[in-house]
């Protein structure tokens, strides 16, 4: 198979989408003649043409609002939000709109868009560029959210992000775009709602997506080294969770810790680990489960800072030995 970016294999997926289906449209913030903030969508207006490619004044709440209004009446739009931490701007349209219509309307109405959004640190846009805000999204009937970690995921991902009838949230760690991995040649989809194990182990699982699925597979080919022997699983969709994976997969090991770059305080690893409480793998534990996340803080723009603001590699492989020989 080719090896592409993760940039590239969402850029594919939204031409290969638009070719197929007229009814799918882009509209965002310098997604035309600029290409992006990432350059995601570079050349696409070329192809398209403005009808299919709507730049939009610096308003937010006006992308998404327009997108949940095209949706209904049977477009589907694909609306990029330049940085995830403008979500707070469109809570109005995506929460109260989008997220409720086809509930409200008992089916006869769906609501079958996309919000790209790129989120994280790690590139020194401080305090106002870097969050990780999925837990926000994760908190909303209705909403589905997923979040890639590799080029395969990303395109079989969003093809099925954009042909669900349901809004879809579609995060884009920022540090990924730059990432290659194999894509295979042609048509695939990825169905929402399914984990991926992306490291078989049998002593430790670690559950978690983006930007610290491959940190989390650096540290447990580290403690390899030591005979320990980590699973690493990624969700892909946070919303849908997959529990019977990430329980399996607990079962197996008996020991689990969680990961993410989002804040600790009502962050996405206490659902994990409250759904693990709640099913058969609680009494196959053999050690407390473990949370290793970002700070309670806003991202400072320092690079010394921002870095220690969220996990990095070592210290995933110090909670990896600390769980592994019961000195927490």
């Amino acid at each position: 198979m080719p090896e592409i970016t993760f940039r590239q294999a969402i850029h594919d997926a939204l031409v290969e989408e638009m070719r197929r289906d007229s009814s799918v449209f882009l509209i965002g913030e310098d997604i035309g003649t600029y290409g992006g903030a990432f350059g995601v969508t570079a050349g696409i207006l070329d192809e398209f043409g403005r009808d299919r490619v709507w730049e939009t004044p610096i308003s937010e709440e006006t992308i998404v609002g327009s997108a949940v209004g095209a949706a209904i009446v049977g477009m589907k739009p694909i609306a990029e939000i330049m940085f995830m931490d403008f979500l707070t701007l469109v809570l109005d349209p995506l929460a109260n709109q989008a997220a409720k219509v086809r509930y409200m309307f008992g089916g006869k109405a769906t609501v079958p868009m996309v919000v790209r959004m790129p989120s994280g640190s790690g590139t020194g846009a401080a305090a106002h560029h870097s969050q990780s805000l999925e837990t926000i999204l994760m908190h909303i009937p209705g909403l589905k959210v997923v979040a890639p970690s590799t080029p395969y995921d990303a395109k079989g991902l969003l093809l099925s992000a954009i042909r669900d009838p349901n809004p879809v949230c579609f995060v884009e760690h920022k540090l990924l775009y730059k990432t290659k991995g194999e894509v295979p040649n042609g048509e695939y989809t990825i169905p929402l709602g399914v984990a991926d194990i992306k490291r078989e182990g049998t002593d430790l699982t670690i559950v978690t997506s983006e930007i610290m699925v491959h940190k989390s597979l650096s540290a447990a080919e580290d403690v390899s080294k030591e005979g320990i022997s980590v699973e690493i699983l990624d969700p892909r969709t946070l919303l849908p969770l997959d529990v019977d994976t990430i329980t399996n997969s607990v079962m197996k090991t008996g020991r689990l810790l969680v990961v993410h770059e989002a804040v600790k305080t009502a962050g996405w690893a206490g659902e994990i680990m409250a759904s693990v409480s709640e099913s058969p793998a609680w009494d196959y534990l053999d050690a407390p489960m473990r949370r290793l996340t970002g700070k309670d803080v806003p991202i400072p723009y320092n690079r010394f800072l921002e870095r220690a603001a969220v996990p990095q590699e070592e210290d995933i492989v110090r909670e990896i030995q600390a769980i592994v020989s019961n000195q927490y």
